[in-house]
């Protein structure tokens, strides 16, 4: 195959993907806790063709070489943990971090998820649970006699209520923190999962050794910029287009050497 077709060909498989990750972006603008991804890109494998510093002569060296691109990949996609906006919503119920960490959610198969997602609702048994069905870790247990209204759920995590009209204490909301948040693995529903790349968990309470604070009656909005994304859409589709031109080029190039040579 021609060297620039090629070439070209591996810049419209890259922009394809961003496509599809610009895409998911808008997709999930009113996702609650959603946090942006941004594709990387790198250079493919050079053929060199002449060596830099080679010597030219007895005496003197080449000052650069011949060295020929074969063109791009996208090597992977990093979501962007930025602070998202905080919607009061006035339902007891929810919250929002912020700051740094993450939720403590429990799966039916007994693993751990972590989640940015603070929008939760009370199960049969009273206890706080995602819209899933699945438990905030700790668990935290609303009595049925509790006193309407007097739920509450300070920064620091600690959940109060009044129960036979007497304040108690129902538990104390921790937060996750990870080394490298980037590295957690994305699992939908609002989830992610612990990685060998994000490190261990690291259990903090609320407000202390870095962690961020929990907004009861608020929700923590999606961190995509609508306008953002649609620039990078633009940008991406000028890019595809370019490329399918270079193939476009590079087919009437091999067109006329065949035809007229």
């Amino acid at each position: 195959m021609n060297r620039g077709m090629w070439i070209a060909k591996t810049a419209v498989d890259a922009q394809q993907t961003r496509m599809s990750v610009v895409s998911n972006n808008l997709a999930n603008v009113s996702t609650t806790g959603f946090k942006k991804d941004r594709a990387v890109f790198a250079d493919l494998i050079y053929q060199n063709v002449r060596q830099v510093g080679s010597q030219s002569s007895d005496s003197t060296q080449l000052p650069s070489g011949l060295r020929l691109g074969t063109g791009v990949r996208v090597v992977a996609t990093e979501k962007m943990h930025q602070q998202g906006n905080i919607i009061h919503t006035d339902n007891a119920y929810d919250m929002a971090i912020e700051g740094r960490g993450f939720l403590q959610i429990l799966m039916p198969d007994g693993a751990i998820a972590y989640t940015r997602d603070g929008s939760f609702s009370v199960s049969a048994d009273g206890q706080l649970v995602t819209s899933d069905g699945n438990p905030l870790q700790p668990t935290i247990t609303i009595p049925e006699n509790v006193v309407p209204g007097s739920f509450a759920i300070a920064r620091d995590g600690t959940v109060t209520a009044m129960v036979d009209n007497a304040q108690q204490t129902l538990g104390n909301i921790q937060l996750a923190d990870f080394t490298n948040p980037q590295g957690l693995q994305a699992v939908g529903q609002n989830l992610f999962l612990e990685s060998p790349a994000s490190g261990a968990p690291q259990t903090l309470t609320p407000g202390l050794q870095g962690a961020g604070t929990l907004l009861q009656g608020s929700l923590e909005a999606s961190n995509v910029n609508v306008v953002e994304e649609m620039v990078n859409m633009i940008e991406t589709q000028r890019a595809y287009e370019m490329g399918s031109k270079a193939i476009s080029t590079a087919d009437q190039m091999l067109s006329y050497a065949t035809q007229q040579l």
